[in-house]
Parts: structure tokens; sequence; C-alpha cells
């Protein structure tokens, strides 16, 4: 029975999201129901592609990564697959027209990551670009429920706060990216150390994404804005945590944000959005 295929591939996408990150979890619980499983299935889908170019290292990777590209494609225009995660995402892919062209952007940026190790400043753009704001342009067509001409008003905003995430990840796991992936992401540490100056270069790009990103945050309709204002509000405490630490303890732990914290960020949020008084600080 496809019916319960469907539901093995839904189920697959909320059970990796939920494994793999808490707070990602914790924030698309709170998306109304309507539209809550279609970024369980763009989660998993992307966690897919990062899970080969990341942590598969005893594969052969670039092997893998086009078989996922081959699958992908295949999924999309046959409207079905053998791959739970990717029969799911055809589904999300289908029901509200997300572009073959955001989804060939992710894959060339995955396929970054097993050829570039230090990033200049237009390879690390382009990146930012397939890894992070095609996601984000993807949970918003979903969010919007299709609607073209919201999609063309939000769409800055929703590529810079997904830059924004992208970004705080790269701080957070600099020390693993570095020393066991051998990836150098920021074009401001090619050929300078990790310093107070190079972190603070770093952060003030950050800021700027976080505030572009928040306007679109406040204008999103209400199915979706709690979900995301929770994730903006994890995503910006994370990134005062890290702009608190001094660069050299940076390099040498991941920083986080502990759980009951995570809770608090919840309550303020839900007494802010609420209250129709959404705050970006």
């Amino acid at each position: 029975m496809l019916a319960l295929y469907d539901q093995i591939a839904a189920e697959t996408g909320r059970r990796m999201t939920h494994t793999y990150s808490t707070s990602f979890s914790l924030a698309i619980a709170l998306l109304d129901s309507n539209i809550r499983q279609n970024i369980y299935n763009i989660y998993g889908f992307v966690r897919l592609g990062d899970e080969i170019v990341d942590t598969f290292c005893d594969q052969n990777q670039e092997e893998l990564l086009e078989q996922f590209t081959r699958d992908s494609n295949d999924a999309i225009s046959r409207k079905f697959s053998i791959n739970p995660v990717l029969h799911a995402f055809q589904k999300t892919v289908h029901l509200f027209a997300i572009e073959r062209e955001l989804i060939d952007l992710f894959i060339a940026s995955m396929r970054m990551d097993l050829q570039v190790q230090h990033y200049d400043r237009e390879r690390y753009e382009k990146y930012i670009v397939g890894s992070a704001e095609v996601v984000g342009l993807m949970c918003l067509h979903v969010f919007l429920l299709g609607d073209k001409d919201e999609y063309a008003r939000l769409r800055y905003s929703a590529e810079r706060l997904g830059a924004a995430f992208q970004k705080i990840n790269f701080l957070r796991d600099l020390k693993a990216d570095t020393e066991t992936l051998g990836r150098i992401y920021f074009p401001e540490l090619d050929g300078h150390s990790f310093n107070c100056d190079t972190k603070k270069a770093i952060e003030t790009d950050i800021e700027k994404d976080f505030a572009d990103g928040f306007e679109g945050i406040k204008q999103l309709p209400k199915r979706a804005r709690f979900g995301v204002y929770v994730a903006y509000r994890y995503y910006y405490s994370l990134f005062k945590k890290i702009k608190n630490t001094p660069a050299q303890q940076v390099l040498q732990a991941r920083i986080r944000v502990a759980d009951p914290a995570k809770y608090l960020i919840f309550a303020k949020s839900y007494l802010r959005n609420e209250m129709n008084l959404l705050s970006a600080g």
C-alpha cells in the first residue's frame, strides 16, 4: 500500500530531524500542522546531503554524491523513490513547486565540500548560496503555501536568515571543520589566524544577515512565524555566546546553548509572539 509507504517516508524525515537537531525539532514543532511535515521532508533531504560529504569518510564520497544526485532527480521525475527520504522530499517539491535550480545549487555546494579546502571570497559566497540560502527559500515556499508574490517579496530576507544560520554553524564548528575535515570556510582566515580582529569582522557580517533576516520573520504568516522566530532566537543566542567567547576558546571547543537556556528562549519567544512584540536582540 502506497499510503503506508508515504507514512513511513514521512516518519523518516521526522526521526532524522529529532535525532540530529533538538533545536530545529522544537522550532518545526511550532509550525502549523499543515506545513510541519514538509519542513521535516526538506530537513531530511538536506541532512542526507550533508552526511555524504561530512560523515561517510570511509566511502567514496564523490560516487555517493553522484548517486544521491541521480536518485534525487529520478525521485522528482518519477514522483516516487525507494529511498524514503527522497520520496518524502519529492512530494514537497511537487506540492509547493520548488524550483529544480534550488536543488541543483544545494548539491553543487555539497560537491564543493569534496573539492575545496580553503574558500576565497567568491567561492565562499557561492557556497553559502547553495548550502544555506536555497534551503531558506525551499522553506519559504512551504511557509507561504506557494504564493509567488509573497515569495518574491520575502526572498531576500529568507536568504539572509539562512546565511546567518550557516555562518553561525561555521563559527560553532570551527575546530571540527579545520582539524577533522580540513576546511577553512571564512575568507577572512585566508593567510590569517583566527584572532580577535578576524572574529570581529566575521561577526559584523553575521550581524547584518541577522538584521535583514529578522525583517522577513515579522512579515511571515502566522502559520510559520512563531517557529521561525524561535529558530532565530536560538541562533541569535548562540551568536551572542560566541561573541562573548575569546577567539582562542572558540578554536578549542564547540560552543553550545544549554538545554535550560533553550527552554527559556522558547518561553520568552512565546510571550513576544503572543503579544506581537517580536524583538531582534
